[in-house]
């Protein structure tokens, strides 16, 4: 009985050292130590910009990919050891990746803003908690998002029930928002479907 015993708190005490470890890599955001987002101490970690990018002056040229391509292919995001290959922001609010410009034919609507325009308010006096769904539809405050497909691979490590986000106007896409994740101190294009 006493072996019994002992094995059962051997594997409890196992089970609960497992939970810890994985619970803790995810708040690293994920088993990488945080590579996608929130490795470094200047990205993410609770850092809300004070503004969005700027406009674009000169952006990557539209021309200069082939037609299927999309915005971001090919494109590299890690400009420091440890921070984020995916659009991410520097707590000196620069903001990186956003650079495809006005002229950028990927990030044409023929519908613009067809579901209203997002009326929650936006940037450092208004953060979100995301209460559920996923890339392609997801919820705060009863209004309703869906991230740009071609960006889906940035968004692997967010938790859709929990995440801080914070949305900002694009300068040069209409049509389109930057949805901007608290803890990682990444974001992606958004649009707006509505309330």
């Amino acid at each position: 009985m006493k072996i019994a015993a002992a094995t059962l708190t051997l594997l409890l005490a196992f089970a609960l050292s497992t939970f810890v470890r994985s619970n803790s890599a995810q708040e690293r955001g994920g088993e990488h130590g945080g590579q996608r987002g929130g490795g470094a101490r200047d990205v993410g970690h609770g850092h809300v910009p004070a503004h969005g990018p700027e406009a674009a002056r000169e952006g990557r040229p539209a021309e200069n990919r082939a037609p299927e391509q999309h915005p971001q292919e090919g494109h590299r995001f890690q400009d420091r050891p440890n921070h984020p290959e995916a659009p991410h922001v520097h707590r000196d609010d620069h903001w990186i990746g956003h650079d495809s410009g006005r002229g950028d034919e990927h990030y044409h609507l023929d519908h613009p803003w067809e579901h209203g325009h997002f009326e929650g308010g936006f940037g450092r006096g208004h953060v979100w908690r995301l209460r559920g769904g996923n890339r392609e539809r997801f919820w705060f405050g009863g209004y309703y998002f869906s991230v740009a497909p071609w960006e889906y691979d940035y968004v692997g490590d967010w938790f859709w029930d929990r995440d801080q986000i914070v949305i900002y106007e694009d300068p040069d896409h209409d049509g389109w928002y930057l949805g901007y994740n608290v803890r990682l101190g990444t974001y992606v294009h958004v649009t707006f479907l509505g309330r």
